[in-house]
């Protein structure tokens, strides 16, 4: 079989990054692996644009992962539109000053990062009711929406083929035409080149890899991990080790050439990334096919729950049918008795 392409995400601040990048054996091995980054343009700073220059001249392939502050949301999502489209045409200005060069513009689709980080902390009274409420305003995901795809095709136009990170979920509400997670938790579908869907088994526990095969044959990239790194939410996320990530590998390899990994900065303080310059890509690894079809049926489940969030008189009228339906047999049974 033919070796996948590897990107890796990197989301580090601009001297922790400058760090990474002083060591040539860093670039040496993503030019091995034929490798690209996607870095986090956490901030628009010189010291940024230096390492985008290092691996522009080393060739090696660098998508823009925009970002915004922390107080923005960090995460595009339905809210910040207005906020994310200020950020591109700063990153345009940014790239135009440094001459800077770039393989796409990545999207990263997110909830707000203070309601994340107070979900991930436990505060899910300070965020639930907001979150509710969102539930009764369809017209703050029309505009987010629409304003979105008016910036994508902005980028598009501009000649960077864009990629989205999404979580998985997200092709379940497409299936039934449902928004109600979309408007939950704040998210937005944006219309991208290249849809990414973030199976990260880190997080599953025995179910990820289960998870991983359900969504991946409806994914164009797939993105593996964690191995570690990634802004800090106040709790300590998993990471996954060498046997962990090879397995996710080859299973994702099952069903997509592109695979994307985070992120960097985990994979160099594991040592995983020399391993992967001449990674064995052919290992059979089995599919828990068990496993995956008790995560279809769950999907199943969750897809029919999501129906009935778009077709609410009709679940009300199935119901009051089922209620009184036996009432009216027995009235007609007596009546011909």
């Amino acid at each position: 079989m033919s070796q996948p392409h590897l990107s890796f995400a990197c989301e580090l601040e601009t001297e922790a990054l400058q760090a990474l990048f002083a060591d040539p054996a860093v670039v040496d091995s993503l030019i091995a692996m034929e490798a690209g980054i996607s870095l986090g343009l956490i901030d628009l700073s010189p010291g940024r644009a230096d390492v985008v220059r290092q691996l522009n001249q080393a060739g090696v392939p660098v998508v823009a992962w925009l970002l915004l502050p922390k107080e923005q949301g960090y995460w595009f999502n339905a809210a910040n539109h207005a906020q994310a489209t200020a950020r591109y045409d700063a990153f345009l200005a940014w790239t135009r000053e440094h001459d800077l060069q770039w393989a796409g513009v990545g999207v990263d689709i997110e909830p707000d990062f203070t309601e994340f980080q107070q979900l991930m902390t436990g505060r899910v009274w300070q965020v639930l009711p907001r979150m509710i409420g969102r539930l009764f305003d369809a017209s703050r995901l029309r505009q987010g929406q629409e304003a979105y795809a008016r910036l994508l095709k902005r980028m598009q136009a501009d000649g960077y083929p864009v990629e989205s990170y999404h979580f998985p979920f997200i092709v379940d509400e497409r299936k039934v035409g449902s928004t109600f997670l979309q408007r939950f938790l704040g998210l937005v579908e944006v219309p991208a080149d290249r849809e990414g869907f973030m199976l990260y088994t880190s997080f599953l526990s025995s179910w990820g890899p289960a998870v991983l095969c359900s969504y991946a044959p409806e994914a164009d990239m797939i993105a593996v991990g964690s191995t570690g790194g990634g802004i800090e939410t106040g709790v300590e996320m998993p990471a996954l080790n060498w046997d962990e990530l090879a397995r996710d590998l080859r299973l994702a390899s099952q069903w997509s050439d592109d695979i994307f990994i985070f992120s960097l900065e985990g994979c160099l303080q594991q040592g995983f990334l020399e391993r992967l310059i001449d990674f064995d890509w052919t290992r059979p690894v089995p599919i828990p096919r068990k496993e995956v079809k008790q995560v279809d049926k769950l999907r199943r489940a969750f897809r029919g729950f999501l129906w009935t969030t778009t077709h609410p008189w009709f679940v009300l009228v199935g119901l009051a049918s089922l209620i009184f339906l036996p009432f009216g047999l027995r009235r007609l049974f007596a009546r011909k008795r």
